[in-house]
This record gives C-alpha cells, structure tokens and sequence, in this order.
C-alpha cells in the first residue's frame, strides 16, 4: 500500500476507491454484488449462510403479523436480510375479442349471444354465469359510471430482494470514523475492524442506507456495543473465495465478481427483461455519477427503489464537508479581521 493521495473525486463523483485509498497498481480488481430480485425466490439461504460463516447471533426472528418475513431488516445481527415486499395488484383487463363460446352471458344494452334476449323478463337483465372467466371479470370490473373495482378484484403479488450493504464508493460510514476501525480493503470493500472500534456510533448516523449498526445483544455474544455490518466476507476474498451468502444462492440471484463485469451483466440482463415486456426492471446503484459514487453492491429492481425501502436518491453524506470547512474558515477570518481592527482601532 503506497501512500495515499488525494483524488479530484475525494468526496464525490466516480472513482476507484481501492486507488483512492492508495493500494498500488496490482490490487486486485473491485470486487462485488449483483443482486438480480427478479428471480429471488425468499429462500435465505443467503442470510443463514451468512450468519454461519460470519458468527452473527441468530435472534429476533419474530413475526410482525403483517408479513411472512421474520427478520425484518439489515441490522447488527441481520447483515443480510431478504426482504418480502407484499404488495396487492390489480389483475389486468383483457379485451373481449367476441370469440366463440368466450361471450358473457348478458351484456348491457345486448342481447345474450344465441339465448334468450330477455330469459328472466322484459328488460331484466340475465344473471352472470361466473363459471365462465370473462363473465367473472365483468363482475369485477369497473362499474361505467367509472368507479373502482371491488375489494374481491384485488390480487396479490411478492417482491423479494436480499438486501446487504451497499460498500459505496463514497463511504461516509468510513469518513466519520475517528478511529480508523472502518478501512477500504484492496477489494474496494469497507470493512470494520472489531479490535479498532469504539462504539461511538458516529458511522451509523452517517450511512444513507441505515444499515450500519451497533450490536445490542444478545448479552454474552461478542462484538456486543460496537459497530457491525457485512464485510463482503473480507477473510473468504482473501483465500479467494465466493462470499457465503453468494455461495449459497440457489437461484443465482446474488452474483458475486468484479465489479465492472456485473455492472456489464446487469444492464445485459435489463435490456432482456425488457425484450420479454418486463419494462419495469431497472438497475439501482450501479450508477457512478450517483450521489455516491455507485455502490459495489447493485440491484435489478422490478419496481421503484422505493418499494423495496432504498432511498431513491442517496447522496453521501460528507459531501458538503470540504464547503463547509471553507466557510468555517472564511467565517474565522472575518472574524479575526474583525479583532484586529477593534484593537488597532481602540483609543489610547
């Protein structure tokens, strides 16, 4: 590791952040997440994984009553968390195309297709044989008054996403830290240092995606009262191995690589889900000229970064600490300006 320099993009804007950190020119290539929700299946296999390899305590898996998921969110003990978004949707509306033996039995203002124009009584409409699926989406459809459909219309869909952190290439989480516990590995990653930390919780009000966190409990476990979070399992990369949770995905939702290859499978993975008609997918985080540089964890997203509980525009946040340090400095210059004239001033 060479000694460090200060990049134009320090603070902002695109840069390699292992480089920036000052690691010589044959580190290895920034390594990463793809995450790929369109196919996650809510298995967590990521996050037991994850707790096995890391040593993180298994507790608060409690149900909430409003969702099959039981571990909430990213916290101290949770450094991976498969989130089910459970949202309910209309189904879609087809058109009638006036196929054969698919008609409704009564259509307003229409006698009955080969019945009975009036079979109940003189313009009485016929009842909706609700057997048949057209019949039974006209029974739930809009009325032509142009109301909403019912309650029963309503279906029901799960997005799922393992979610992790970020390792941003502009990590304010490192920024803050007095005490040089959080370091930027060779691998582009941040990583806590266990033995370094102190717990002053400067880093967790840092982060803009809330996902660092002091350990609470459970009394007895270690790390208990210091920072935590997901290392990219910097012990695994080092003997150059796959992170747990990435190992263990069945489904291949978590991709693990070189950050630059991901982001070039990723946008090949939208373009195809886009042919397919899929045209929400959209990537989150793989933007370098986002308010944090890009994240070296990214994700296909099936709907807005909203939904999925990411904010939709982080930007880090000691961005504004090189403004505000020259304000600092011009407020105590006028100040001092001020002294001096004061007392140059006075009378004898």
């Amino acid at each position: 590791m060479t000694e460090a320099r200060i990049s134009p993009n320090a603070f902002w804007g695109p840069l390699d952040p292992s480089a920036d950190a000052g690691y010589d020119d044959d580190r290895p290539k920034r390594k990463g997440f793809f995450t790929d929700t369109s196919i996650c299946i809510g298995c967590k296999a990521c996050e037991v994984a994850c707790k096995e390899w890391n040593d993180v305590p298994s507790d608060h898996f409690d149900m909430t009553g409003t969702s099959y998921d039981n571990s909430h969110s990213l916290n101290a003990n949770q450094w991976r968390h498969v989130a089910f978004i459970e949202q309910p949707v209309r189904p879609k509306q087809t058109v009638d195309l006036g196929m054969p033996g698919r008609a409704p039995a009564y259509v307003p203002g229409l006698p009955a297709t080969g019945a009975d124009p009036d079979p109940v009584g003189a313009g009485a409409p016929a009842p909706i044989d609700t057997s048949d699926l057209l019949g039974s989406m006209l029974a739930e459809a809009p009325g032509s008054d142009g109301g909403s459909a019912s309650a029963d219309s309503m279906d029901f869909r799960w997005l799922m996403s393992s979610d992790v952190c970020k390792h941003c290439t502009h990590a304010a989480c490192l920024d803050v830290c007095p005490t040089g516990s959080l370091m930027r590995s060779e691998f582009g990653t941040v990583v806590v240092q266990d033995d370094i930390c102190n717990g002053c919780g400067y880093c967790v009000a840092a982060c803009p995606y809330g996902v660092i966190e002091r350990r609470r409990g459970p009394d007895g476990h270690k790390n208990v009262g210091i920072a935590q979070k997901c290392t990219l399992c910097y012990d695994r990369l080092t003997a150059g191995q796959t992170p747990a949770c990435a190992q263990s995905c069945p489904t291949q939702s978590i991709q693990f690589g070189d950050v630059e290859e991901l982001r070039e499978r990723a946008e090949a993975r939208v373009a195809k889900l886009h042919e397919a008609g899929v045209m929400d997918a959209r990537l989150y985080g793989n933007d370098p000229n986002d308010g944090v540089g890009g994240t070296g964890a990214f994700f296909l997203l099936l709907d807005e970064p909203e939904v999925y509980g990411f904010p939709p525009d982080p930007v880090v946040t000691t961005k504004d600490l090189p403004e505000m340090a020259r304000k600092a400095a011009t407020a105590a210059g006028v100040l001092l300006l001020g002294a001096a004239v004061s007392f140059l001033g006075r009378k004898p």
